[in-house]
């Protein structure tokens, strides 16, 4: 290998790796929104993609129906709007653990059969067909986006090494990495140091006990399954920003969220971000030697060494429930 053909590797592994943080960044609160369901519940929410496409749409619907656009502009308008989508989605979700949810979950699963978790699948698989399908009706088939123009333009670092060497930042993607992060950093501090935090990592431990010292469990799990959908919906908006998505695109992300909170650990929150940024990178870099089709072969393949060699995650603990 010459001088040139080493600056080229160089540059796409540099690019892959700025790419797969991009993504990643956006992957990693869609999975933690998943994961503060499962890490609060013990849920397996199947309709959790169904969140994800409904913060797409009402990212989208906001934006064109009160023109955000002209007063924030193209960047901040779509942010403010994925932002209102999630507040709206954790009144949604609140209601739907309450009216739904409730029935088949906490205290009054104990004792039945698999704690439950048999109806639960049943459940949230029925929600996510309604929640799709409801969409397609509602919205048609046609493909959807939010096409801004900070979609199509980068910013250049570099040259790093000698005249050659650079890499391209896409605008829309960097906004949607610090957003995530600022939404992640919030519910991290929330979970941890609120006194609400608190109530839901000890229903989160112990309903049972947490009972006895007078937790509200069963507002604890609304709050949790309402958190969790705003948090993914919010993530669903910062992709509507440079992907086009129909009333099923929540299938083509829910395996991605279920190996990214596995990854990571199943009753971590923390443990789910990170899952989701190493998919988003493994993604990308697998880009530079597979085609398109096969890489999330190579996420699942990660995804089984982890499980083989940890398989409590990277951050999972076995005696620790969150």
């Amino acid at each position: 290998m010459n001088v040139g053909e080493g600056l080229v590797l160089l540059e796409s592994l540099l690019q892959a790796t700025c790419a797969g943080l991009l993504v990643g960044g956006v992957y990693a609160l869609m999975c933690l929104g998943l994961g503060m369901i499962f890490s609060v519940m013990r849920v397996v929410n199947f309709a959790q993609g169904e969140f994800l496409m409904l913060g797409m749409y009402g990212t989208f619907y906001i934006c064109s129906s009160f023109a955000l656009d002209s007063v924030l502009g193209p960047l901040v308008a779509p942010i403010v709007a994925a932002g209102i989508a999630g507040l709206v989605l954790f009144g949604v979700g609140m209601a739907v653990q309450a009216w739904l949810l409730n029935r088949v979950t906490g205290l009054k699963t104990m004792g039945v059969p698999g704690d439950g978790h048999f109806p639960q699948l049943i459940v949230t698989l029925g929600l996510a067909l309604v929640i799709s399908n409801g969409a397609l009706m509602a919205f048609g088939s046609s493909p959807q986006g939010l096409h801004t123009p900070y979609s199509s333009r980068a910013w250049e670092i570099g040259p790093l090494v000698g005249q050659d060497v650079s890499v391209f930042v896409n605008k829309a993607r960097a906004a949607s990495l610090c957003v995530a992060l600022i939404v992640a950093g919030l519910l991290y501090c929330f979970v941890k140091r609120s006194s609400t935090g608190r109530t839901l990592r000890a229903a989160a431990d112990n309903p049972v006990a947490a009972v006895y010292v007078g937790v509200d469990v069963q507002r604890s799990f609304r709050i949790a399954f309402g958190l969790g959908c705003a948090v993914t919906g919010i993530a669903g908006g910062l992709l509507a920003t440079y992907l086009p998505f129909q009333p099923y695109v929540g299938t083509d992300f829910v395996t991605v969220m279920y190996a990214g909170v596995v990854l990571g650990g199943l009753g971590s929150i923390a443990g789910s971000f990170f899952g989701g940024l190493i998919i988003g990178l493994v993604q990308q870099l697998s880009g530079l030697v597979l085609p398109a089709q096969l890489q999330n072969a190579a996420i699942f393949v990660i995804f089984l060494l982890v499980v083989l060699l940890r398989p409590q995650g990277l951050l999972g603990r076995n005696v620790e429930r969150t």
